[in-house]
């Protein structure tokens, strides 16, 4: 059976015994491999591994357990080994570098922060700041809504604007947020979002974050944000 990773914590782990549960169907018992000044924490993999919302759960509250009383590097859902000899084998040679990432990412946390625009909003936004758009638009509805082949142009004229308009609108949540933060990286991708961004915050600093994304939202009002976290800072772990 291959051996799945959580993640990799400083010093020597205590056996975990049968307190903490890890993911599968019924859940797997979690355990440290303990190399050196570092200790993996692992349990057996399931046959068919899938991100079901009861292993991802459980992938972060493992973490979750063991971050509580030592500095753990996370590994995102779905990092596998083949054994707990090569896991072990693994941390001898790299334990220069996973004890630097542990030195910098320390009570660090990550959140997450998606931008969508508000439809109607952006909409009007982009009308106002296109004149040529804006007199095609009141040429259609005068000419009680145009041709098909106006509606059509029309409609593809403002795709691209809107388009045009996530760049620009990308860059500009970047720039309003990054300065809140200790880095900053490109967030997972998902559908519906025009940009995702991680950001790397001390554990108690997210004041900052939270106020100047309202701000952001208060002054461009097409924007609505969405900020998940803290998380364990996955992002930031180099592979």
């Amino acid at each position: 059976m291959t051996t799945y990773v959580y993640g990799i914590a400083r010093g020597e782990v205590p056996d975990l015994g049968d307190r903490l549960l890890g993911i599968g169907d019924p859940p797997l018992p979690v355990r440290a491999l303990n190399e050196g000044e570092l200790a993996a924490i692992v349990s057996d993999c399931p046959p068919e591994l899938k991100p079901r919302r009861r292993d991802l759960l459980a992938h972060q509250h493992v973490l979750a357990e063991v971050s509580g009383s030592r500095a753990v590097l996370p590994m995102r859902f779905g990092s596998v080994s083949s054994s707990d000899d090569d896991v072990r084998s693994v941390l001898a040679e790299h334990a220069d570098r996973y004890q630097d990432q542990l030195n910098r990412l320390t009570d660090r946390v990550e959140y997450n922060v998606k931008a969508v625009h508000d439809e109607d909003s952006v909409l009007h936004q982009v009308l106002a700041e296109e004149p040529e758009l804006r007199m095609m638009a009141e040429a259609n509805r005068a000419a009680g809504g145009g041709t098909y082949e106006d509606r059509v142009r029309f409609g593809e004229l403002m795709a691209g604007a809107v388009r045009a308009r996530e760049v620009r609108d990308a860059k500009l949540v970047e720039e309003a947020l990054a300065p809140t933060a200790e880095e900053v990286r490109p967030g997972p991708e998902s559908g519906g979002w025009f940009v995702s961004l991680s950001l790397l915050l001390g554990k108690d600093a997210a004041d900052p974050l939270l106020s100047a994304a309202a701000d952001l939202e208060r002054s461009h009002p097409w924007l609505k944000l969405r900020i998940n976290g803290p998380l364990p800072p996955y992002s930031f772990v180099e592979s």
